[in-house]
């Protein structure tokens, strides 16, 4: 055989290896890589792909608002033909095509934390929000005895998951607690400072108010500030929605009564793994439902609370 032979058969031998060891790339694309919850998704991406063995792309808007910079990453994902996609939908209707063009790739999807107006995805891995909304309006009336006037500060316009909790949050206190009036409603857009404001306008707007729901982190964190500057903490009793430091610190401190938390490292860990099932030619199931908890100050030592509002995120995700 002549050396030139060799060489070519060598070099396709080669090239042939590598793209039977390569391994395979799932992108994992967050409403948003600001917030803890979306760094705690990440660790668990991570965690999946260190232990199935496959590379994980982590990139997404960075706000949850910004629903064509997340468009934007699905497409740079399909066109370099990623082996599966996990998405956190920004918007219920916007993100289905961009999905439809996935799929159409031959692209798994699996949709993890917020939905779509669609069940063209592989899988659905998030927490039932609608029933983490009954949770948190339980402990609301719990907490303000019954009766009383609250308000609600929204999330943002056409994401699932908060608008779930949200329905469920009002579908409780109508039907369980004809005492307890809902007086206010206002988007906080995922804006700590616009939170803050619409806190600051509930506050101001109706002085007898004696309770305040908000439906995820940066609304939280945000109406905790205003509380805390109207000095309205512990008068106006206070459920909120996911965790982080300073969260946990205004709970000691009775700014907010109570918590609902999720398990994001466990959620993101989860989406990987349906679409890593379905490349090694599994059936994945089509929805997994993952349950809330309500947290309270006395529960924080607990050792599984403990577990649940710490992961080890520093072990997979370096913030710079």
């Amino acid at each position: 055989m002549r050396r030139r032979d060799v060489l070519t058969l060598a070099v396709l031998g080669a090239a042939a290896g590598c793209t039977g060891s390569r391994k395979k790339r799932i992108a994992v694309i967050p409403k948003s890589t600001s917030h803890l919850f979306w760094l705690t998704c990440q660790a668990g991406a991570m965690a999946a792909g260190e232990e199935f063995g496959v590379e994980i792309l982590w990139n997404g808007p960075p706000a949850e608002t910004e629903y064509s910079r997340q468009i934007q990453i699905l497409d740079s994902m399909i066109a370099q033909r990623v082996d599966g996609i996990a998405l956190a939908a920004t918007e219920r209707k916007a993100l289905i095509a961009p999905v439809e063009r996935a799929v159409k790739a031959g692209i798994p999807i699996t949709v993890f934390d917020s939905g779509l107006d669609s069940d063209i995805y592989t899988s659905f891995v998030a927490t039932n929000n609608f029933e983490a909304g009954q949770l948190a309006a339980r402990k609301l009336a719990e907490l303000v005895g019954g009766k009383g006037e609250i308000a609600i500060l929204l999330h943002a316009p056409g994401s699932v998951s908060t608008m779930d909790r949200e329905s469920g949050f009002k579908d409780v206190m109508s039907k369980e607690f004809p005492g307890v009036r809902i007086v206010a409603e206002q988007f906080g857009m995922s804006d700590r400072a616009k939170s803050r404001a619409a806190t600051e306008n509930f506050l101001a707007a109706n002085p007898r108010l004696s309770g305040m729901f908000a439906s995820a982190e940066p609304g939280s964190i945000g109406a905790a500030l205003a509380i805390k500057a109207r000095g309205a903490a512990g008068r106006v009793k206070f459920v909120a929605f996911d965790s982080s430091d300073v969260m946990i610190e205004d709970l000691k401190a009775g700014v907010m009564q109570a918590f609902v938390v999720q398990d994001p490292f466990f959620m993101a860990h989860e989406a990987v793994k349906t679409l890593v099932d379905k490349l090694n030619g599994k059936t994945p199931p089509k929805r997994v439902d993952l349950t809330a908890r309500v947290i309270t100050a006395p529960d924080l030592d607990k050792p599984d609370v403990q577990k649940l509002l710490n992961p080890d995120v520093k072990k997979y995700v370096s913030r710079g």
